[in-house]
């Protein structure tokens, strides 16, 4: 597919929204943020972010607290978490013109078939943000860690559109790659989202240097990489032994770090429970896998949350 896109609207402007949505903006790309808390500070003082690749500042920002407000675009960027799908409709349908594509960011699995039940199939494309990135205040962002994306087509007869988003992010400074197979990037990624989002809210809010803290405690993180390795693999997917070694070390540099899971945990917001861990558990085991450790550690959230107050 040749296709090329001018405008984009950033929809979920929190940590990830703002990162990813400042970067475009700041490379010249014409982005349309909607916003909802941030709103006021933003429209006052801009967007700040402390990257390690680079503090930058946008002074002015295209903020908007309404969908209408923004109007149609060529590209729309989900950055919300998944919780907030129920309002995709009313939120994307003023935004679509009739070659609109939609990228979605968020975690876990099904998302991509939420939005192309809403806009269609084949405008649906998915990415991957490995990095370590948190709203520090309205309208400020901490990066500390990672920030590279791996962006495939939902459905693969669509080619071209995960190549041109690929050109454009890495002229903005976002490590970008087109990948040939989405779902195996997601996997990819539930390797770490499983466990670490996992263990860090049924532990009570806990953060991830806790969680390597003892030899014990690693190979509990290590067991369910594993396990999430073998869904995935049930699936068809190559992925392999080495991603623990990798997740494990890309992470113990982050010292105490804040999944965003237990962010919302101990802020009392609801929790990315279907697409992180119900869904990929129910496709594992519809594909013969068996995850105990998994399993174990999802009926362990639940009661956390249950019990949360």
């Amino acid at each position: 597919m040749d296709w090329k896109f001018q405008s984009i609207a950033v929809v979920g402007s929190g940590a990830i929204g703002l990162y990813y949505g400042g970067r475009l903006a700041s490379a010249g790309e014409d982005v349309r943020f909607l916003t909802r808390s941030d709103f006021e500070a933003v429209s006052r003082d801009g967007l700040q972010v402390e990257s390690i690749h680079g503090d930058f500042r946008l002074p002015r920002v295209n903020a908007y607290q309404s969908p209408f407000e923004m109007g149609p675009v060529d590209l729309v960027i989900v950055a919300w978490k998944a919780t907030s799908n129920g309002h995709l409709r009313e939120v994307l349908t003023p935004l679509l013109h009739s070659n609109t594509q939609v990228l979605t960011l968020q975690n876990g699995l099904g998302n991509c078939e939420s939005l192309a039940e809403i806009v269609g199939a084949d405008r649906v494309l998915g990415a991957m943000c490995f990095v370590c990135i948190n709203r520090v205040a309205p309208g400020v962002v901490s990066h500390s860690a990672g920030g590279s994306m791996s962006i495939g087509e939902w459905r693969p007869n669509q080619q071209g559109r995960a190549v041109e988003l690929e050109r454009r992010f890495k002229a903005a400074n976002i490590p970008a790659t087109a990948v040939e197979s989405l779902e195996q990037a997601q996997w990819e990624k539930l390797v770490w989202n499983i466990p670490f989002n996992g263990l860090s809210v049924a532990d009570g809010g806990v953060t991830t240097d806790y969680l390597l803290a003892t030899p014990e405690r690693e190979r509990h993180l290590r067991a369910l990489m594993a396990e999430v390795i073998a869904g995935g693999r049930a699936l068809g997917l190559q992925l392999d032994d080495g991603l623990m070694d990798y997740h494990i070390n890309r992470t113990r540099p982050m010292g105490p770090y804040r999944t965003s899971s237990m962010i919302d945990y101990v802020e009392g917001r609801e929790v990315e429970v279907f697409p992180i861990w119900e869904e990929p558990l129910r496709r594992a085991r519809e594909a013969g896998a068996v995850m105990p450790q998994t399993e174990l550690l999802l009926k362990r959230i639940r009661e956390r949350l249950d019990t949360r107050g």
